[in-house]
């Protein structure tokens, strides 16, 4: 353990009073609310369809493209339904060009950062749900920098239109293709921004021109550990891959690591893991970040597993060992890779499939638990 106690900021659930609303769009609204919106504006409710078609379908970000509009009414049909949501301020690139991160500017001024990574066969975008985090993280950039505000619908989706509009334009290295997946494991919780971030998974798996038409599996949604917003995900009917940030396997310790252990202990977290993954029948993955001297021990890896393993092994768990990724100033490293190898040898010992994770844009600040949205 550090000499020094591990100074914690406080939890914060609720995004600071008086904030402005970004503007509505029509990722914000299922198809019947695009078009009575339109209508309620004294505009023909079937050119919904059609700007839906452009965005999610065509992927079109410039008025003059959508043609089937008429010219009179094109300015009144896009600010109505597509107002620009967010400015991108800098692009960097890794690993030969296959992982982007863009900053964006929201319309307060607010900023936040997605990574699109591609591999050789899918591609990936890792968006944000919140500008800043509340949960506190003491080894994780952005929870050193308290929550800014909540995202709405249609600023989540677009970090994802932009990355498929990116792929399909072949702007990342490899040619054109499209994005296959998302991991909610941008900045933010994604739990404590539940209703914006449920209307974004819907959108993603609309069938096109209604959303983009994404598998559910292909989506991934992290939490430190909202227990009941993970058991209100399980009511859902949506068969996304839950992710749940543990990073330690005893109350003791996870209470100074993941600040929301102090609501709601280990215990409780990983029945709720399991009931989703009882519920859902998809298999629950562990995060873990390895940190050096910390959370590293071969016995917290036996305890690890024992835990894990006391809800039965019929394959609902998997756990993804995170290789800490430095931040400027932090004392956190990660754990020399020996001990990586013993913690991964011990968990499958106990029959727990585990891999580590390949990180990528460690470089531009990318990876895990890196992203702090600096101008």
């Amino acid at each position: 353990m550090p000499d020094e106690p591990i100074k914690t900021l406080p939890l914060v659930f609720d995004e600071p009073r008086g904030r402005k609303k970004p503007p509505r769009h029509l990722a914000d609204l299922d198809e019947a609310g695009r078009k009575d919106l339109l209508t309620e504006m004294g505009l023909p409710g079937f050119r919904a369809k059609q700007l839906s078609t452009h965005y999610f379908g065509r992927l079109v970000d410039d008025p003059a493209e959508m043609t089937d509009l008429p010219a009179a009414q094109r300015d009144e049909l896009v600010a109505a339904l597509l107002p620009h949501l967010m400015t991108p301020l800098r692009t960097m690139e890794a690993d030969k060009g296959t992982t982007r991160k863009t900053l964006w500017k929201l319309f307060d001024g607010a900023l936040v950062e997605s990574v699109l990574m591609r591999y050789p066969d899918r591609a990936t975008v890792c968006v944000s749900s919140q500008a800043g985090c509340g949960m506190a993280c003491p080894f994780c950039a952005t929870g050193q920098g308290g929550l800014q505000r909540n995202m709405s619908t249609a600023e989540i989706v677009e970090q994802v239109v932009a990355g498929a509009r990116s792929m399909a334009r072949g702007e990342v290295e490899g040619g054109p293709g499209r994005v296959s997946n998302v991991v909610f494991m941008g900045m933010g919780e994604p739990m404590a921004n539940y209703k914006a971030v449920i209307g974004a998974v819907r959108r993603l798996t609309d069938p096109s021109p209604a959303g983009l038409g994404m598998s559910a599996r292909g989506i991934t949604v992290s939490t430190v550990g909202l227990v009941p917003r993970i058991n209100q995900l399980a009511d859902e009917g949506i068969p996304v891959t839950l992710a749940l940030s543990l990073h330690a396997p005893d109350d003791e310790l996870r209470n100074e690591l993941v600040p929301i252990n102090t609501r709601f202990s280990v215990a409780e977290t990983v029945e709720a893991a399991w009931n989703y993954a009882a519920r859902t029948k998809r298999r629950v993955s562990i995060e873990y970040a390895m940190m050096r001297g910390i959370n590293d021990q071969a016995e917290r890896a036996d305890l690890l597993g024992d835990v894990l393993n006391s809800y039965g092994d019929w394959g609902w768990v998997h756990v993804n060992l995170i290789p800490l990724n430095p931040t400027p100033g932090s004392k956190w490293t990660a754990s020399d890779p020996k001990d990586e190898r013993e913690f991964v040898r011990r968990l499958e010992a106990k029959g727990i499939p585990t891999t580590v994770r390949d990180t990528r844009g460690r470089e531009i600040d990318g990876a895990c638990g890196q992203l702090a949205a600096a101008e």
